[in-house]
């Protein structure tokens, strides 16, 4: 394939790449920064093309310095070399997508202001040329197998887009018209707020066949439910798609497959729902010769995130599905049938790693044509099963890997980060085992600090991960490294409630936060201890999301940390209670709060206050309704009137997972300055030298 930059590019390259290579050999490595996080780009979203020669890809640039987040497209050939800039830069682009036959590179992207749409690259050359122009924007899609059809999902619109839509075909008015009041909200839905959405209405994600050669859309399905993953039949005419169909799907998880006419015009009035009750059901894939659609599927809605995520397949036509991965006991994801469909691909979580694994159709041996210590992201399959994998290990962010026929060791092709990695020493992580007051065997990373010498004993750091459903895996960690950079060791346990280690260990806090957990996270740092590694006098925690959860019903039940971080937490649990996102969840897991009150006390970290005595910082964001600011406000609140060492710092703007360049470094700031005052002992402020100056009074 050509590409007008292609030739340019590769010159400049050509002519850099000794000085650089001379430049970089001549630099003493050195220990990872904070600035040096907003050097790394996040590699991801690899796809092959049909005729298995090139792979698409997606990497995301943090601009600090113009405060915002890029993503651009780029190719890089099966068989290696440098890869090739496919979109342009001050315009994000994502979901990069082949059409089958080959013609095309499409992807989503916003542009001009407008909304999210489908814009196609030819390959014979030429700019990007926007396809769709939907007045809702597009949400994703999925081409059809003879390339004259997309599957959208579409939002419905609101009224405002479709007056906008109308406005642009108008001349502009001599005057501007003056900003209207927005209306007022009105809720009608048992769940009503999501995290990055805000209010929920009864607009509903619906499918929609777009004919790219007439340009017509046609809504395939409606109601007033959600529908989302659809995935063509082979031979085009079908769609399944996952979606809960219940009458009261905000309070339950029963989700299902369903499969429709792609050329259905009666909006989903002929559906037939493939999987039985009782869900959740998600994330359906056909094999190549239509025979089967394999899905994710959970067997005990009681435990709805708790569960195991298994693997399942039913035949296209209706019958029983068949669960393939009950004794793996495993969660998978991303599922794909092998070219022969014999053979079903998915990544696992499994003791702290994330593996590429393969499964023969009808049950039996599974194998791991890319396993190890190491995390599998994203990938895509070729028609003769070769490999693109988004892949990262605990020394290096993810990259493109490239596994010919899907056999042998997988060849890593893009080199996105290996400029910023050759100035750059890294700490030594090593997967530990120990066991915890009960007996139970737990795993996590420890990463010993640079210059580390055996016996002495280092100021450490205990990091909960979030979730709680979630493990540390092999993967590189940046906030990890920045620790050990800068004289600690770093704890990152997998504590029951983690997933990875089977359903049983990550049910074991269900209703019951704070206790097991606690005694996990506390006995890695008990075995840092034992090794001659931590020293027991200089000792913080801090962690985000269940992992600020953590932190608080850690120090509320030991005084041994000199300090502790608490991000995104919660406090008195009642509260939250049609304030944040999880209504569905704890009506499920803990019962209605005047019903079972002592459950909801006992979980709830604002009670047990009164014994904490460890200089706390709490974080979080104003718009974050995950978990909302409002259990770090009541933490900060309850600590303050009790005359405790404490400081609140909230973030504008921000949702649950921070975006803003210019936040994400502060936050990093913070950690350092707060840990190094009161874990090491430093003179120095436990503000950055920066926010100093403007603070209204001293921390302490």
């Amino acid at each position: 394939m050509k590409n007008r930059f292609s030739s340019a590019i590769l010159f400049l390259l050509a002519i850099s790449a000794p000085a650089l290579a001379q430049e970089s050999a001549q630099k003493t490595p050195r220990g990872i920064t904070i600035d040096d996080f907003f050097q790394i780009r996040d590699v991801s979203q690899p796809e092959i093309s049909p005729d298995g020669q090139w792979i698409a890809y997606a990497v995301r640039t943090r601009i600090l310095k113009e405060d915002k987040n890029e993503q651009r497209l780029w190719m890089i050939a099966t068989h290696g070399g440098e890869a090739i800039p496919m979109t342009a830069e001050s315009v994000s682009s994502s979901h990069p997508s082949w059409s089958p036959d080959g013609k095309y590179l499409s992807f989503l992207s916003a542009r001009d202001g407008g909304k999210s749409q489908v814009w196609l690259l030819d390959r014979r050359g030429g700019e990007a040329v926007r396809l769709t122009d939907t007045v809702q924007g597009v949400d994703d899609f999925e081409w059809s197998p003879d390339s004259t059809r997309l599957v959208l999902i579409l939002r419905d619109p609101k009224p405002e887009d479709i007056e906008a839509a109308k406005n642009r075909e108008k001349p502009a008015p001599a005057t501007p018209p003056r900003p209207r009041t927005p209306p007022p909200l009105v809720i009608d839905r048992l769940q009503f707020k999501r995290d990055t959405v805000g209010y929920l209405d009864r607009r509903r994600a619906h499918l929609y066949e777009f004919n790219v050669s007439a340009k017509t859309t046609t809504q395939i399905t409606s109601g007033d439910f959600d529908d989302s993953e659809p995935a063509w039949s082979p031979d085009g005419r079908l769609l399944a798609f996952s979606s809960n169909r219940t009458s009261d799907a905000d309070a339950n998880y029963k989700s299902h497959i369903w499969v429709v006419a792609a050329d259905n015009a009666d909006k989903g009035a002929r559906l037939t729902q493939l999987t039985p009750d009782p869900g959740s059901d998600s994330a359906p894939a056909w094999s190549r010769d239509g025979k089967w659609i394999a899905y994710v599927t959970e067997l005990d809605p009681h435990l709805f995130y708790y569960n195991t995520r298994h693997l399942a397949v039913v035949p296209a036509t209706g019958g029983q599905p068949n669960v393939l991965t009950r004794a793996f006991d495993r969660s998978v994801r991303r599922l794909r049938f092998s070219s022969d469909s014999k053979y079903i691909y998915f990544t696992a979580e499994d003791d702290g790693m994330q593996n590429l694994c393969r499964i023969p159709v009808g049950g039996g041996e599974i194998t791991r044509p890319i396993g190890g210590r190491l995390a599998v992201g994203t990938y895509s399959l070729s028609k003769d099963d070769s490999i693109a994998a988004q892949i990262s290990t605990i020394d290096r962010p993810d990259e493109i890997f490239y596994l010919l026929n899907g056999a042998g060791e997988p060849t890593r092709l893009t080199k996105t980060n290996d400029g910023l990695f050759a100035e750059l020493r890294l700490a030594h992580a090593d997967y530990v085992h120990f066991k915890s007051k009960d007996g139970t065997n737990v795993a996590g990373y420890l990463y010993k600090p640079l210059d580390y010498t055996p016996g002495k004993k280092v100021p450490t750091l205990l990091n909960p991960h979030g979730g709680p459903v979630g493990q540390y895996a092999a993967a590189f960690y940046h906030l990890a490294q920045l620790y050990a950079a800068n004289g600690y060791a770093v704890l990152l346990p997998n504590p029951r409630g983690s997933s990875g280690y089977g359903q049983k260990f990550c049910a074991a806090i269900y209703a019951d936060w704070g206790n097991k957990d606690y005694q996990d996270d506390v006995a890695m740092v008990d075995y840092a201890v034992a090794q001659g590694i931590a020293d027991p006098d200089r000792l913080g925690v801090g962690g985000w999301s269940y992992g600020g959860i953590s932190t608080d019903f850690i120090i509320a039940q030991t005084q041994r940390f000199k300090a502790a971080i608490s991000g995104a937490g919660v406090a008195l649990i009642a509260s939250f209670y049609g304030h944040d996102h999880y209504q569905r969840d704890y009506d499920i897991e803990l019962g209605h709060p005047w019903d079972n009150k002592a459950v909801w006390d006992r979980i709830s970290p604002f009670y047990r206050v009164a014994s904490i005595t460890t200089p706390t910082l709490f974080m979080g964001g104003d718009i974050d309704w995950n978990v909302p600011i409002l259990g770090s406000e009541q933490m900060y609140e309850a600590m303050k009137t009790l005359g405790r060492t404490t400081e609140l710092v909230v973030y504008p703007g921000e949702y649950h997972g921070f975006t803003i360049p210019t936040h994400i470094k502060d936050r990093m700031e913070r950690f350092m300055a707060w840990y190094n005052h009161y874990v090491k002992g430093d003179s120095a402020s436990a503000r950055p030298p920066e926010q100093t100056a403007t603070a209204s009074k001293p921390v302490d």
